[in-house]
C-alpha cells in the first residue's frame, strides 16, 4: 500500500495538452531575470517544486534562477536533466541541435518561514512609505 501511495505522490500533473502546471520554459530574452524567480517562488508554494527548463543561450539563465533560490534558503535541487533537440531552424529550414536543461527544485524546511518573513518585511516597508 506504501508504493502506491509513493507512485500517487510522485505522479507529474499535467495539462490536457501534456505541459506541467509547476515548470517554467526560461528565455534570456522575454522576462528579467528576477520574474522568473519570483514565478519559481510562487510555483514552489502551489506545488511544493518547481521544473526550470531551458534550450541553448537561456541554460545560463536557468542555472542563475537555481542559484539564486538555493543561495537565499528557498530551494533544495531535486534533479537535473540534460540533453539535446531538434529544431528546425526558421531562416534556414533544417534542423539544428539544442543543448536542454531541466532543473527540478524543491522547497527547503524552511521555505514557508522564508517567504513569510519576506512578506513581513515589504508590509513594513510599505507602511513607512505611506507616513
Amino acid at each position: 500500500m506504501e508504493e502506491v501511495t509513493e507512485g500517487v505522490n510522485n505522479l507529474q500533473i499535467a495539462d490536457t495538452d501534456g505541459h506541467k502546471k509547476n515548470r517554467i520554459q526560461v528565455s534570456n530574452t522575454k522576462k528579467p531575470l528576477f520574474f522568473y524567480v519570483n514565478l519559481a517562488k510562487r510555483y514552489m508554494q502551489q506545488h511544493n517544486e518547481v521544473e526550470l527548463s531551458a534550450l541553448g543561450m537561456a541554460i545560463a539563465t536557468v542555472v542563475t534562477i537555481a542559484e539564486i533560490l538555493k543561495n537565499n534558503g528557498l530551494a533544495v535541487e531535486r534533479k537535473i536533466t540534460t540533453s539535446t533537440v531538434d529544431i528546425t531552424d526558421e531562416s534556414r529550414g533544417r534542423p539544428i541541435q539544442k543543448a536542454k536543461i531541466e532543473i527540478l527544485l524543491g522547497k527547503t524546511e524552511n521555505f514557508d518561514e522564508l517567504m513569510a518573513a519576506a512578506a513581513a518585511e515589504r508590509e513594513l516597508a510599505d507602511g513607512e512609505e505611506q507616513n
